[in-house]
């Protein structure tokens, strides 16, 4: 066990401890503790401060972040109905939406007691900045619903408000804490926000899958009539016959999976966001290779194209 997993251990340790007595909060909050999890945010956090190890509340900051990332999750799942996450049932599936809702916010919350205890005006300030704009993606996310006439522009936008924010926070935050010099914070913090979107990207390539170990059900983006990258492209590429089956099988929860994927692979939909993720997994590394620190430098590599390469 290297250093950093090390410290993600004592991550879990805290994220799990402090939690109220009152049975059914203990109960939904260790039921959406059991899983360990990549700790992707909280990870890059720890990498990004770790330029300085001795300054105290590291532990505390990358718990922050990955408090924050688990309500954004608790609550999507509210938003979008959905039945699974990680490839368990959600808490609104098995308790009530009111439940998720709730969860979230005291999940949100103790992340704000952590926030007050690390003090720093700064981080604050970048946290605070983030959480608004993660919230700003999902309503825009949701203006986009059924929108075929959605612009590559805005979806990036969404990308990055989404994903990409705080994975950026993460490094920020984390480089902030170290109190580094400017350019550390702004190379880190410009990988961190390609990382995050290159993920999002990925997200968006696995929906449009028929493999069932993906860790949620597949097509969920199109039945809940989210334009997304393969069919923004596709569509884009589509004949006017085509675009009418795409668009008719947009937020259609019967649509039949197997023609839909053939047709968005016909259409480059998977090929064109392919491409997509390259360009930011080149973009990532292009910023990482500004990192003067030769180890933070190459785990930042390695996020990279862990993020580019995986499969759930």
């Amino acid at each position: 066990m290297n250093l950093i997993e090390k410290e993600l251990y004592h991550v879990e340790k805290m994220i799990k401890a402090d939690v109220v007595k009152e049975k059914s909060i203990k109960e939904i909050y260790k039921y959406i503790f059991k899983s360990d999890g990549k700790k992707i945010r909280a990870r890059l956090n720890l990498i990004s401060s770790s330029i300085n190890r001795k300054k105290k509340n590291r532990i505390k900051l990358a718990a922050i972040i990955e408090l924050l990332h688990t309500a954004t999750l608790v609550h999507d799942d509210v938003v979008d109905d959905s039945s699974f996450r990680r490839g368990n049932e959600s808490v609104n599936n098995i308790w009530s939406n009111a439940h998720g809702v709730l969860i979230g916010d005291y999940i949100y919350s103790k992340a704000f007691i952590y926030m007050v205890d690390v003090g720093k005006k700064e981080i604050l300030k970048e946290l605070a900045s983030a959480t608004n704009d993660i919230s700003q993606g999902e309503l825009v996310q949701l203006d986009a619903i059924n929108n075929q006439e959605i612009t590559l522009t805005k979806l990036k936008r969404i990308s990055y408000f989404k994903t990409g924010r705080l994975f950026e926070a993460a490094a920020r935050t984390g480089a902030l804490l170290a109190e580094t010099k400017p350019i550390y914070i702004k190379n880190i913090s410009e990988c961190a926000k390609n990382i995050g979107i290159l993920f999002q990207i990925k997200d968006d390539l696995l929906d449009y899958s028929l493999s069932n170990d993906i860790g949620k059900p597949v097509f969920q983006d199109l039945k809940e009539g989210k334009v997304t990258y393969p069919f923004f492209f596709a569509y884009k590429n589509a004949d006017k016959n085509t675009k009418k089956t795409l668009s008719n099988n947009l937020g259609n929860k019967k649509a039949n999976t197997k023609d839909i994927l053939r047709l968005i692979q016909a259409h480059d939909g998977i090929s064109k966001t392919e491409d997509l993720a390259k360009k930011f997994h080149k973009n990532a590394i292009i910023s990482a290779k500004k990192i003067d620190n030769l180890k933070i430098q190459k785990e930042m590599i390695e996020l990279a194209q862990l993020a580019y390469e995986r499969e759930k």
